[in-house]
Order: C-alpha cells, then structure tokens, then sequence
C-alpha cells in the first residue's frame, strides 16, 4: 500500500481463541493465485493473520472521515478491520484482502472490533447474491468463527463471533478525500489522486493536477451510477449510504443492514434506525449523487468548482442506462435502443410490480427471455392473466430474448428462483444458532451458485 504512512495505521489482528473455517471462496481463491493454499495455511493467513508472501509486512486500519446519515463526522476510521494484503486477480486488476472482525484498531471508539457470525454469514449471501445477478460488488472471500461471545443490542445475546475477509476492488473511500480536504492537505489529496489514478482510473491520468482530480471524479461518477443502476434492477436495498461506505470503483461493500426487496416498494427502509428513509429503496439514486457532490467538495483543495461540476454531469446518465441495461439483461432481452422505448419498459414492469404486490424474484425468473410458456406455470400465473399485465407482457415480447439456450440449465427447470428476503436469512440462520446445523445455507449458496452460472451475467 503506497500510501500507508499518510492515510493508515499500522495495526495487530486480535488473538482468537478458535479458528474454525466456515466459509472458503475457492473460486475466488484460485482467480488471485491463492487456490493452492491448504488448509492449514489457510488458517494461518485469514485467522492469525500472519503475513502473504511478498506482501504487507503488518495489517493497516485505514483512516477516513464521512457523513453519516447526513452529519459529518472527522472521528471514523477502520474500527474493526485493517487492509492485510493486496493482490492481482487474472485480469491485473489490483484487489483488497481487508478484514472485518479482526480485533480493535486506533478507531475501535468504544467497539469490541469484533463481527458476529450472524453477521458474516449475512455478507456471504449478499454478495454472493449481487455477484449471482450481475451486481458489481466486493467478495466475500473467507470466514473463521473464532470461538468468543459477544455481546449486541440487536441480537440474541451472547452470540457467537468470526472474522471475515472480503476481496475488493480498492478499499479507497470517499471519506478518505474528505479526510485530506479536512485536514486542508494538498499534497495529501494530490498523493490520493495519484494513486486512485495509477491503479484504479488509469484512463484519467493527466499531467495537471486539477485536470487530473476532475477526470478522476468524472470516472468515479460513473462508475457510482452503474453501480446503483445494478442495485435497483437487483431489488438491493444498502441501508447505509454513508460517503464512508462508497469507494472509487463502484463496488458495494460495508454490508451491514441489507435487504432485498420482496415486492416493489419505493419507500423501503432496510435499516432500522433510519427513521426518516434517508436510505430508502427509492432515494438510493439521488442518495449516490449527494454522495458524489460530497467528493466533488473535496477535490475544491485541487481544482475549482467550476471544472469540477461537469464531472459531476454523468453519473445520471449512467445511472439511467445501468438501470435500463441492467434490468433487460435479467430478463434475459436485448433493449430496442430506443431509449424513450426502453425506458417505457422500465416504467411499465416496475409500476406494474408496485401496484400488483408480485414477488420480485419470481417476476424475473418467470420473465426470463420472455418465455410465456414458463410464466405461465408460474405459482404467480394469475398476476399475468389480470388486464394491468398487458401493455408489460407486450413490451416484453417486443425485445428479443438473448440467451434463450440458458433456459434448459436446471436452474430455470424449477418452479421459483433463488431469493434473499429477510425472512430466509433468518431461517438461515436458526439451525445454525440452535444445533450447529449449516445444511440449509449449504443449500442456500449452492442455489445462487446455481442462478450465476444460469444467469451468466
């Protein structure tokens, strides 16, 4: 990490009493040439946390500021995790092994740096989930329980604790360029910008600093509206859009109060301490643009205002288009590149969704190349019979389907799809608490595996 004297600190992982392996992600292990690990050397990296080979030397908790539901707060900073290591996957790309649950750091505050099971077990299906449908989103990449008890206000206590270690696509936040603007330290922010440029936005070097600070915002403006454009066709709900929980790649990360949307519902709240609905279902587009303009208020310390704000311009026709592009391609469709048309799709199939109360989940898989055959089976084939449903049935049909030959995979075979509402992630998670018994997450991941390779997306 080139930049750890200025923005990390140098941290220890927490000594835990046991280490016991619940969750390898072996796919992603072989992509970053870490495959090959036993079992035991395993343990060693993402339990102990002794060093990768040729790696970090010692795990470093990252320093940031951020709004947090709105308020700005300068005392944040990795309070329960730390970067470990940095590695290549196959396409070069510079990826984060960071931590969650690895033990109090300078920012700890008044937190145990610890992470319930519970809770890891939630971010293993989340992103297995988002990377099942296409989603951009960090990987959960292993989970240790480490045989402690802690203590929560929101769980059955005591309850039982891990570690979890996720691969991600940069670890650089918005909140850590507020942190430099904060501190009002150019050299800094440029340091930042360098760096955010050389590895992540290549595209947007420049050799003057101010074109270069706006070429790289331009660039994460993008990257943020496809992002949430994935989201909304997904049926995410984040729950915590804090700028400290955006980073510079467009990649969902920092899971924490999560939901997917059973039925359409504009004004679904995920979090339940967010009692105004600032992160509601519907406001998570125009939540990424206020983000984004907190950035831009940051990169004043190397450019002006006035050429930073077309940076700013892009993000909602990238939003627009992901959300467009992204729902066509989970119903297995090819847009009509009209954009008034597809458009017209999304405004018919979404409002249909909310007024009819169908499963969201269901509705897509039913829909899936617009096979009428198969929606006609569905358990929810009465919604389709209902006059409400034509103007939707004749724009689907409209579109031509791409990957029809996906349809004899044995995912799209059975009668429902996989889905994610809290109701199976508390059902999930029951026999686990109860017995020890992890057969029905088992079934769970190996399900959304299933809907990946079916998917293809």
């Amino acid at each position: 990490m080139q930049l750890a004297g200025k923005f990390a600190d140098p941290v220890q992982a927490a000594n835990f009493p046991q280490q016991v392996l619940r969750w390898r992600n072996q796919r992603w292990a072989e992509a970053v040439g870490l495959g090959s690990l036993s079992d035991s050397s395993w343990t060693k990296h993402f339990a102990r946390f002794d060093p990768l080979p040729a790696n970090l030397p010692q795990p470093l908790a990252m320093r940031y500021h951020g709004h947090q539901f709105g308020t700005y707060n300068p005392d944040l900073g990795d309070g329960r995790g730390f970067l470990f290591a940095q590695v290549r996957d196959t396409a070069g790309r510079l990826l984060d092994l960071g931590t969650k649950g690895s033990g109090q750091t300078p920012w700890s505050r008044r937190g145990d740096g610890r992470l319930t099971l519970k809770g890891g077990v939630r971010e293993i299906l989340a992103a297995s989930y988002l990377e099942a449908l296409g989603v951009n989103t960090s990987k959960a990449f292993s989970l240790f329980e480490t045989g402690e008890a802690l203590e929560r206000n929101d769980e059955p206590s005591p309850t039982r604790a891990s570690v979890l270690v996720r691969l991600s696509h940069s670890h650089v936040r918005f909140g850590t360029f507020q942190r430099c603007a904060y501190l009002d330290d150019r050299e800094a922010m440029a340091d930042l910008v360098n760096y955010c440029v050389a590895e992540f936005h290549p595209d947007a070097d420049d050799p003057d600093m101010s074109r270069k600070a706006c070429a790289l915002l331009e660039r994460i403006s993008v990257a943020t509206g496809k992002m949430i454009g994935q989201w909304m066709a997904a049926g995410f709900v984040h729950g915590v859009m804090n700028t400290d929980n955006f980073n510079i790649t467009g990649e969902t990360f920092d899971f924490g109060p999560w939901r997917f949307l059973a039925q359409s519902d504009p004004n679904f709240t995920a979090a339940y301490f967010d009692q105004n609905g600032l992160y509601r279902f519907g406001r998570q587009p125009v939540q990424g643009g206020w983000a984004l303009q907190q950035l831009a208020s940051a990169l004043l310390l190397l450019a002006e205002a006035e050429d930073l704000a077309p940076s700013l311009a892009p993000y909602e026709a990238a939003y627009r288009d992901s959300f467009a592009a992204h729902t066509h391609a989970l119903l297995g469709l090819a847009p009509l590149g009209d954009p008034a048309k597809d458009i017209g799709l999304l405004q018919a199939f979404y409002g249909w969704m909310t007024d009819s109360g169908t499963s969201w989940p269901q509705t897509f898989f039913d829909w899936f190349c617009a096979d009428e055959s198969r929606a006609a089976a569905s358990p929810q084939a009465a919604f389709y019979e209902h006059p409400s449903f034509e103007p939707v049935r004749a724009a689907l049909l409209a579109r031509t389907p791409v990957r029809p030959e996906r349809l004899s995979h044995a995912y799209f075979q059975k009668p429902k799809p996989v889905s994610l509402v809290i109701e199976e992630v508390e059902a999930l998670w029951d026999p686990i608490a109860a017995s020890d018994d992890w057969s029905a997450f088992t079934a769970k991941t190996d399900h959304i595996e299933e809907a990946r390779i079916a998917l293809g997306l």
